[in-house]
């Protein structure tokens, strides 16, 4: 019985060890997350190989690789471009619009999530159609210009405050997986709501949150048209508006405004690498939420 059982067990053992062999080396999905990378970072190295070119390297070969790197571009885009203050503008609307941001995709979104106000499935939907509609633009400047805050820094970071985006849908997702019998607990024992929203869902919610924060400072750093039309004085113009001036000085000099463009998207870049685990932490538990 043994002899016959043996040759059995040998063969099974043979083919769980060559199925766990296939499924450890997904081939199809390397090839996949390589073509994506390739995708995502080719632009960002075409941009870094012109920064680096002279012009007169530029003008005779503008797609060869660079052979005598410029590192001195970075600099003289710096400084004639006066990007310092720049980023110092564009880090205090995207610090300050980013928290108002998030509080209010907090307070918006755990209500409709619990179902705490009527019609909450339809503030669900006007959620979804928020996205698609234009940017008022027109009733914005009036509303600014009516209330004494045209051309300040506070009218500006509390219109890319508002908004929010994607952010309720996230946090409204999210807020799902987190039990309802833990808002009851806390009714029993004489917690205030605010209180509830502030101790307890904030910090259990804060996978979500740091996602919305992301999206919304990503989009911050790169909004450029409210910039456009709320602010007039340059010295306080967010970093985009200042590289769209930069282009306008030195459209013709494309390694200095290559190397323009990437100083204005490096503090995205580097600060990607660093929260990528917390953007995706976020959307997948929204997801299963």
């Amino acid at each position: 019985m043994t002899s016959t059982a043996s040759p059995r067990l040998e063969r099974g053992a043979r083919s769980l060890t060559r199925s766990r062999s296939r499924r450890r080396i997904p081939i199809g999905a390397y090839i996949c997350a390589f073509v994506l990378l390739v995708v995502f970072l080719f632009p960002l190295l075409y941009l870094l190989n012109t920064a680096l070119k002279s012009q007169a390297e530029f003008v005779s070969n503008p797609v060869g690789i660079v052979t005598d790197p410029q590192w001195g571009n970075f600099t003289t885009a710096w400084h004639k471009g006066d990007f310092g203050a720049y980023i110092l503008n564009s880090v205090l609307y995207t610090l300050a619009g980013s928290i108002i941001g998030t509080l209010l995709t907090l307070v918006l979104a755990f209500p409709v999530a619990r179902g705490y106000i009527r019609g909450a499935k339809y503030w669900s939907v006007v959620f979804v159609l928020v996205l698609f509609l234009p940017n008022a633009l027109i009733t914005q400047f009036q509303l600014l210009l009516r209330l004494g805050l045209y051309d300040t820094q506070l009218g500006y970071i509390l219109l890319v405050g508002v908004g929010v985006g994607v952010g309720p849908l996230l946090l409204s997702g999210f807020v799902r997986s987190i039990p309802r019998e833990l808002d009851e607990a806390a009714a029993m024992d004489g917690i205030g709501y605010w209180r509830y929203l502030f101790t307890f869902i904030l910090p259990l919610a804060r996978p979500a949150l740091v996602t919305v924060f992301i999206l919304q400072a990503v989009w911050i750093w790169n909004e450029i048209i409210l910039a456009t039309v709320l602010l007039a004085d340059p010295t306080k113009f967010p970093v985009t508006v200042g590289l769209y001036a930069f282009k306008g000085t030195y459209g013709n000099q494309w390694p200095l405004l290559a190397a323009a463009t990437f100083i204005v998207a490096a503090p995205l870049i580097v600060g990607y690498v660093f929260i990528q685990r917390y953007l995706v932490n976020g959307v997948v538990g929204a997801v299963k939420g």
